[in-house]
């Protein structure tokens, strides 16, 4: 007869819960960028116009499918990160997702980045940045 011997794993704190959520988050604006550009992908192909044919695009075009379920991956996510984490520092973090989504567009797309698209992107950055400065120190 064996012995096994458990030894408690001790508790993660709040800052290092704060911080999984954090990387949680920022994972997730990546997931949702995806998630766009599979939609846009999608959209680029859909054979029936209208309403109908978006929801029917939805089921039978895998890039829309497959956007929409990464909504559904990203959703489930943010939920167990705003858990521990700062719902004022996590939410602005999401604006990233504005950031990939330009690069994402002009990558794959071929769209086009004016100065003013730039410095738009180059504000949503400083803006997280101040905000994520901002968060309550534990």
């Amino acid at each position: 007869m064996s012995t096994v011997i458990a030894t408690p794993v001790p508790a993660m704190g709040v800052q290092e819960r704060r911080r999984r959520a954090l990387f949680i988050v920022a994972g997730c604006t990546l997931i949702g960028a995806t998630a766009q550009v599979l939609i846009k992908s999608g959209a680029n192909h859909l054979t029936h116009p209208g309403f109908v044919g978006a929801i029917a695009g939805m089921l039978t075009n895998p890039p829309l499918f497959f956007g929409y379920a990464l909504y559904g991956v990203f959703t489930a996510l943010m939920v167990y990160a705003l858990r521990d984490g700062e719902l004022s520092i996590l939410f602005p973090l999401i604006a990233l997702q504005y950031v990939w989504v330009s690069i994402l567009s002009v990558l794959i797309f071929h769209e086009s980045m004016s100065p003013l698209k730039a410095a738009g992107v180059i504000v949503i950055v400083i803006g997280v940045a101040v905000l994520g400065r901002g968060g309550a120190k534990v």
